[in-house]
């Protein structure tokens, strides 16, 4: 993978680690978030998704790699019903993906066949325009990425955050196509990168008012967590999906 933590993105003044789990949260209830996405990667271990469209399903560039696509899964680890597994038929990492500072970190997969879509599995809705998300707006994040240091959870957790000031996310963070998010609770979802693995929960979705809005990316414990902004994809994944 890429550079140890404190050599990717050495521009940002940070405290704490370049962290990914979900710390604290709470478990979801069963399919309530039915566009979510199992990525199982060879290379990585896995990583978050969402289904945007019967065939697609979007991630974030960091998680790249040979994918098995679970899709209606609450607990991983066992055979439910609801769950459909799909191939990869190709690969769209945005070309202007940066590895060393994560700047357009956004991925969509073509899924060998198209899911079947019923109440355990459904595509999620993409912003319209390219329009700001209102500071203080509340949004939600989901995943299967670990719930503290050493222990991991087989059942989607979420937690709720809120977005972070425009301004101040630009004083961390100069990219304009990031979205910067601080917690609700305690603890809460945040992106995990690491030197030796991707542990769940990045690749998943930030989803504002039941819409997408961003891609989960990176963070940290302090500055805040940062999003790939989906809005500011939107020419790219019309481009990729119509053809």
């Amino acid at each position: 993978l890429s550079p140890l933590p404190w050599l990717i993105l050495g521009w940002v003044s940070f405290a704490g680690a370049l962290r990914g789990e979900i710390v604290g949260g709470h478990e979801a209830q069963p399919h309530s978030h039915p566009y979510m996405a199992y990525l199982k990667i060879v290379e990585h271990g896995y990583c978050g998704g969402f289904l945007v469209a019967p065939d697609w399903v979007m991630s974030a560039a960091h998680c790249l790699g040979n994918t098995t696509v679970i899709l209606g899964a609450h607990d991983i680890t066992e055979p439910e019903k609801s769950q459909q597994v799909r191939g990869v038929l190709k690969y769209y990492e945005h070309p202007e993906y940066n590895p060393i500072t994560y700047a357009n970190d956004i991925l969509l997969l073509q899924l060998t066949s198209k899911a079947t879509l019923n109440e355990y599995v459904q595509p999620i809705p993409l912003p319209r325009t390219g329009s700001d998300l209102p500071t203080g707006t509340k949004c939600m994040i989901a995943g299967w990425g670990l719930i503290d240091q050493d222990r991991d959870t087989s059942k989607l957790f979420e937690t709720q955050v809120s977005i972070y000031s425009r301004r101040k996310c630009s004083l961390f963070y100069p990219q304009r196509e990031q979205i910067c998010y601080h917690r609700q609770e305690k603890k809460s979802v945040v992106s995990k990168i690491t030197f030796i693995s991707l542990q769940g929960d990045s690749g998943g979705p930030l989803v504002c008012n039941n819409v997408a809005q961003g891609v989960v990316s990176f963070g940290y414990d302090s500055p805040p967590g940062v999003y790939a902004r989906i809005s500011n994809y939107l020419p790219w994944i019309r481009r990729v999906m119509n053809k």
